[in-house]
């Protein structure tokens, strides 16, 4: 039976913050990348989210991004890739750490916002996050936006790497994301972004807004936990990918 993860990016508030429904998300997702206080969340908040995965059965990954808490991370901010490398790796260290408190295991790293972005396409800022990962732990996995320069950087690094697309984003001619201020960037009907999904992942490859077809290996679907109605399009995406055959399952416990 063919496998896929589904994703989400969870743990997204701090002190009495809260944005999206994690208890409800993790109930359909199979991996979930939590916050590690630089773009959003806190140790208690760390904690309570590697706890309530551990709880639900689903993987656990640090969600690494720029410090701009108050621009949820996605602001780019002008860091050399030494410093990229080094705050990335105190974001990995620090859920490493309230993982274990949690007694659960972190398996992956994942870039947020503006830092995803940014390593989409250009290497030294790749680079500089898989060093990060695997100088920590070389045993963890990165999640890299696929078609992207984060894919090579891990290669290069000697990490394991699971490339992702987005349920809930449109992609740009030239396969990268769509910025964010643009019109129809963010995808938000449920029945649209299912049908787009399960084409990707037939065809193995990214659809673009023109409708082009641009190939890529596929081990994860995200669905931003922070989108409005994310909790129905994972329901409705989850359903629709076990109906059409696919076993839904962590890519981490490929």
């Amino acid at each position: 039976m063919r496998t896929i993860d589904l994703n989400a990016d969870l743990g997204e508030g701090f002190g009495v913050w809260r944005m999206g429904d994690d208890d409800a998300m993790l109930k359909l997702v199979t991996s979930a990348s939590i916050a590690c206080g630089f773009h959003a969340g806190d140790p208690e908040m760390m904690a309570k989210s590697f706890r309530a995965a551990k709880g639900a059965g689903v993987a656990v990954g640090a969600h690494v991004s720029f410090p701009d808490l108050a621009g949820f991370g996605r602001r780019a901010l002008e860091m050399s890739p030494s410093e990229i490398e080094h705050v990335v790796a105190y974001q990995i260290g620090a859920a490493e750490a309230l993982a274990r408190v949690a007694q659960h295991k972190l398996t992956y790293v994942k870039a947020h916002g503006a830092l995803a972005n940014l390593a989409e396409r250009d290497s030294r800022i790749a680079g500089a996050i898989a060093d990060a990962v695997a100088k920590v732990d070389p045993r963890l996995r990165l999640l890299a936006i696929a078609r992207s320069e984060q894919g090579p950087a891990a290669t290069k690094a000697g990490l394991s790497v699971a490339q992702e697309i987005f349920a809930d984003r449109a992609y740009a001619e030239d396969g990268r994301l769509a910025p964010r201020r643009e019109a129809g960037a963010v995808l938000h009907d449920a029945k649209t972004i299912v049908a787009r999904a399960l084409n990707m992942l037939e065809d193995g490859a990214i659809v673009t807004r023109c409708g082009a077809r641009l190939l890529t290996p596929i081990d994860s679907i995200c669905v931003h936990g922070d989108t409005p109605g994310a909790v129905a399009i994972a329901r409705a995406l989850r359903a629709a990918l076990q109906a059409a055959g696919w076993r839904v399952q962590s890519f981490a416990a490929a």
